[in-house]
């Protein structure tokens, strides 16, 4: 079984991944916000809020 750490660093490579291969800027911009979140979880820092 994969630990939460392994998932969230991967899903952040993916989610870079898709922000490079995405046609749209809105779709980059998602795309770099999940990285960034799920890089966040992996580190094990809480998530910032955006206010």
């Amino acid at each position: 079984m994969e630990s939460d750490e392994r998932y969230y660093r991967r899903r952040a490579v993916e989610e870079r991944m898709a922000a490079q291969r995405a046609v749209t800027e809105t779709a980059r911009a998602w795309h770099a916000k999940l990285a960034a979140d799920y890089l966040q979880r992996a580190n094990g820092t809480p998530a910032q809020l955006s206010a």
